[in-house]
């Protein structure tokens, strides 16, 4: 079992000017999905009222339908008092469905935004300052929206602090990712960054074992009995980790497994790991 590595004595944890983290060399922009200027669309139920609580969401316009007014209305008008928001317009179902892509399933709410502010590594450093144990996810080379944000939605569901993806071979901030991730956008911090390997090395210098997941892995995830703070790794479903992140890994692990099936869905292997991590 390893034993929890030592509090960091990089300038990863150093206060800046007025207290607060420095920023990490690793760090990249949140947003994207349709940028500053024209705004990001969301929609759906759980991500729309997820951004409207948001104290970082600048919310632009927003728009229900009256069928969701009368379902959500009180909710969603305790939100806009809330933060001051723009009043909800009433309009007619294919005012919404002209704004977000074809096909979206929006449930009659949808809201014009602005992408999140830019995280970094040094912002899961400050939220790991103090605590024994916890788990942040690392994606390597997953460019589903769909398994990203259902990444998200587990990392939420099973207290992860936070995503890390890198800038090239990730998806941008988008609607169907939001949408797929269920709200967790607005609640867990998608860090992208620049050069994958540095951000590994970074959470090490912040305490954090590094554990990929492999199939070849020599133990299941349970035999290894990992504690402290964890950096779980995962790569697509179809490559797997890359070699350079591999080997920067401390840990190589695998889920137990049958071979009725090559592997599992990153989504779903995600939510398992979780699990066997957070049990403990």
């Amino acid at each position: 079992m390893p034993r929890p590595r030592p509090q960091p004595t990089s300038s990863a944890l150093r206060p800046a000017a007025g207290g607060k983290p420095a920023r990490s060399q690793s760090g990249g922009n949140r947003g994207g999905g349709g940028g500053a200027a024209g705004g990001l669309w969301l929609w759906g139920i759980h991500p729309v009222l997820a951004a409207l609580a948001n104290p970082d969401r600048r919310i632009r316009r927003l728009m229900a339908t009256a069928e969701t007014m009368r379902a959500h209305g009180t909710e969603i008008e305790t939100l806009v008092r809330a933060r001051s928001l723009p009043q909800p317009e009433v309009v007619e179902r294919n005012a919404i469905d002209t704004s977000v892509p074809q096909g979206a399933v929006h449930q009659g709410l949808a809201t014009l935004t602005e992408p999140l502010p830019p995280m970094d590594i040094a912002d899961l450093l400050a939220a790991a300052k103090g605590r024994e144990s916890c788990v942040v996810m690392v994606l390597d080379q997953v460019t589903d929206p769909h398994n990203v944000g259902a990444v998200l939605r587990s990392a939420a569901a099973f207290g992860a602090i936070g995503l890390v993806v890198p800038d090239r071979g990730a998806p941008d901030e988008t609607g169907v990712l939001a949408k797929s991730a269920s709200g967790a956008l607005e609640r867990i911090p998608l860090v992208r960054t620049i050069n994958l390997v540095r951000a590994l090395e970074e959470l090490k210098e912040g305490g954090f074992w590094i554990a990929g997941l492999a199939g070849d892995a020599p133990l299941t995830l349970a035999a290894a009995k990992l504690s402290g703070r964890i950096a779980l790794v995962m790569g697509s479903e179809g490559d797997g980790l890359r070699r350079l992140t591999r080997e920067h890994c401390d840990h190589l692990v695998k889920l137990p497994q049958s071979d009725l099936v090559e592997s599992l869905n990153v989504s779903n292997a995600a939510a398992v790991a979780l699990y066997e991590l957070v049990r403990r």
